[in-house]
C-alpha cells in the first residue's frame, strides 16, 4: 500500500472512489474506543444518575451529529478537506485563526486518546509508561503516515470488532449490581442536564474540523442526503452507545474513571489481554484521526505563506513532526484526567461552536455550495486574504459566551446566576451565525461571487 500522495489539495474527479456507505463505518468505528466510554462518565461525575445521563447523552448526540454530518456532507461537492474550506468564510489567511484552535483541539484528543489506552496496558506491558506511549505514537504515525485508504480500512474492521466486543461488555455491564434510583426519572437537575446534553453535542462537533476529509473522495455525485445520514448513523449509534456504557460502568465499578481502560478489560476475566490488545488497536484508529488533521491542518496554514509542494517525503517529515510533538505532551502527566478531560471537552466547545456555524450557514444559506475552488488556494481571489465579517463573528462569539460559561476552571456571571446552567454553546451558535449572515447577505462581495459564478 502506498503514501496517499493528495494532502490539502482538491480531488479529481478521475481519483474519485468508494460508496458513502463505508462513512457508517468510519465514524461508529471513531467512536468505539474507551475514550468515549471516558465521556460517558462525565454526565455521572456532575451529579446526574444514569436515567438523566442516559437520555442527555442521546439528546445530544442526535443534535451534535446534525452539524457533523452537515460537514461531511461537504465533501464529495468540494473535494478538500474541511478546514481549508473556511478561507471560503474567514479568507485565505483569516482561516488561520479557527485553524490555530483545531490544533490545539487535534493534540488535546492526541493526549487523551494515549494517555487512556498507556493507562489501560501499564499492568500486561513489559515497558514502562513512557515506553508505551511511544510504542502508541508511533503506530499512530504509521498508520496516518499512509493516509485516507488505510484509515477506511482499519475503521471498517474495527467496527466489526467493535460490535462483538461492546455486544459482551454492555451485557457484562448490565449484569453488575447497581442501584435501583439510578434508573430512576426523580432528582432531575436542570443545570446539569444541560451541561451533559453539552458534553455528548461538543464529543459529536469534535469530529468536524476533519469530518469531510474522509468523504472527500467520493465521486461529486455521491448523493448529499446520502454521505450526511450514513455519517449521522455511524456517529451517533456508536457515540451514544459508548457514552452510556461508560456511565453504567462509572456507576457499577468503584474508581472506573481512574483506570477506564483496565477496568472494562478486566470485566472479561481470562480474554482480558485480549481486550488490552483491542483497546490498543481502537485508540491507536481514533488518534490517527487527529495525526491526519492536525497534518492537513499545518499544511493549510503553512501553504497561504509559502507555496509548500507536499511529497510523500514532505509529507512524512510533518507527520514524524507532530507525532513527536503529540507524544512529547502526553508524557506530561495528569492528576486527574476526568476533571482534566471535563475542562478540555468545555474548551472544544466554546471554539468549535462558533467555527461550526459560520461555515455551515455560509455553505447551505449563504453560497448555497457554491464555491470556487482554485479561488480557495489562491491569496488573491474571490475570498480575499482576510473577511473581517467571520473573523470579527468568531471573536465576538467567543467573548459573548464567556459570561455563559460554566467549568470547574471558570464560571461565568450568567451561569452563576442561573444556578450553573451553560448556555454558552447556544449563544455560540446563535451569534455568529445570525452576525455572519446578515453581514454577507448585504456583502456586495458575495453578489460579486454570484455574478462572476453565472
Amino acid at each position: 500500500m502506498n503514501v496517499e500522495k493528495r494532502s490539502i489539495d482538491f480531488i479529481p474527479e478521475n481519483e474519485r472512489y468508494g460508496k458513502p456507505g463505508s462513512l457508517f463505518y468510519i465514524w461508529f468505528g471513531a467512536n468505539m474506543n474507551i475514550t468515549t466510554i471516558a465521556s460517558g462518565v462525565l454526565p455521572v461525575a456532575i451529579g446526574l444518575n444514569l436515567f438523566w445521563s442516559a437520555v442527555a447523552i442521546i439528546l445530544g448526540s442526535l443534535i451534535g451529529a446534525i452539524f457533523m454530518a452537515s460537514h461531511s456532507a461537504q465533501g464529495p461537492k468540494l473535494g478538500i478537506p474541511q478546514m481549508i474550506q473556511s478561507r471560503a468564510q474567514f479568507g485565505v489567511i483569516g482561516a488561520v485563526l479557527p485553524l490555530l484552535f483545531v490544533m490545539l483541539i487535534y493534540l488535546g484528543f492526541f493526549v487523551s486518546n494515549t494517555l487512556l489506552a498507556a493507562q489501560a496496558i501499564e499492568s500486561v506491558s513489559p515497558l514502562d509508561g513512557n515506553g508505551n506511549i511511544y510504542l502508541i505514537g508511533a503506530l499512530c504515525f504509521v498508520v496516518a503516515l499512509y493516509g485516507y485508504r488505510l484509515i477506511h480500512r482499519l475503521q471498517k474492521v474495527l467496527s466489526f470488532l467493535s460490535i462483538l466486543v461492546f455486544l459482551i461488555a454492555s451485557a457484562l455491564a448490565l449484569g453488575l449490581p447497581i442501584p435501583a434510583e439510578q434508573w430512576s426519572p426523580a432528582g432531575f437537575s436542570l443545570a446539569k442536564f444541560l451541561v451533559a446534553v453539552s458534553i455528548a453535542v461538543t464529543w459529536q462537533l469534535s469530529y468536524a474540523p476533519y469530518v469531510a476529509d474522509y468523504s472527500r473522495y467520493l465521486p461529486t455525485s455521491t448523493p448529499t442526503s446520502q454521505v450526511f445520514w450514513y455519517s449521522y448513523a455511524g456517529t451517533v449509534a456508536g457515540g451514544a452507545w459508548m457514552m452510556i456504557l461508560g456511565a453504567v460502568l462509572s456507576v457499577a465499578i468503584g474508581g472506573f474513571s481512574d483506570n477506564v481502560g483496565s477496568h472494562l478489560a478486566q470485566l472479561f476475566g481470562p480474554a482480558a489481554v485480549l481486550l488490552f490488545i483491542f483497546i490498543v488497536y481502537g485508540q491507536v484508529a481514533i488518534n490517527v484521526f487527529n495525526l491526519y488533521g492536525a497534518f492537513m491542518s499545518t499544511v493549510t496554514v503553512i501553504e497561504p505563506f509559502s507555496r509548500l509542494r507536499v511529497t510523500p517525503t514532505v509529507r512524512g517529515v510533518f507527520m514524524f513532526l507532530i507525532s513527536v510533538i503529540a507524544t512529547a505532551l502526553c508524557t506530561i502527566s495528569q492528576d486527574n484526567f476526568i476533571d482534566y478531560f471535563l475542562n478540555f471537552i468545555f474548551f472544544m466547545s466554546y471554539f468549535l461552536i462558533p467555527w461550526t456555524a459560520i461555515n455551515l450557514v455560509d455553505y447551505y444559506l449563504v453560497r448555497k455550495g457554491n464555491y470556487c475552488v482554485p479561488d480557495i488556494f489562491d491569496l488573491n481571489g474571490r475570498y480575499g486574504r482576510v473577511n473581517l465579517v467571520a473573523c470579527g463573528s468568531f471573536i465576538l462569539a467567543i467573548l459573548l459566551e464567556v459570561p455563559f460559561m460554566n467549568t470547574t476552571l471558570y464560571v461565568g456571571p450568567i451561569a452563576n446566576a442561573l444556578d450553573g446552567i451553560d448556555l454558552a454553546w447556544i449563544i455560540g451558535l446563535l451569534v455568529p451565525g445570525l452576525t455572519y449572515y446578515f453581514a454577507m447577505k448585504r456583502s456586495s462581495v458575495v453578489k460579486l461571487e454570484q455574478e462572476l459564478s453565472s
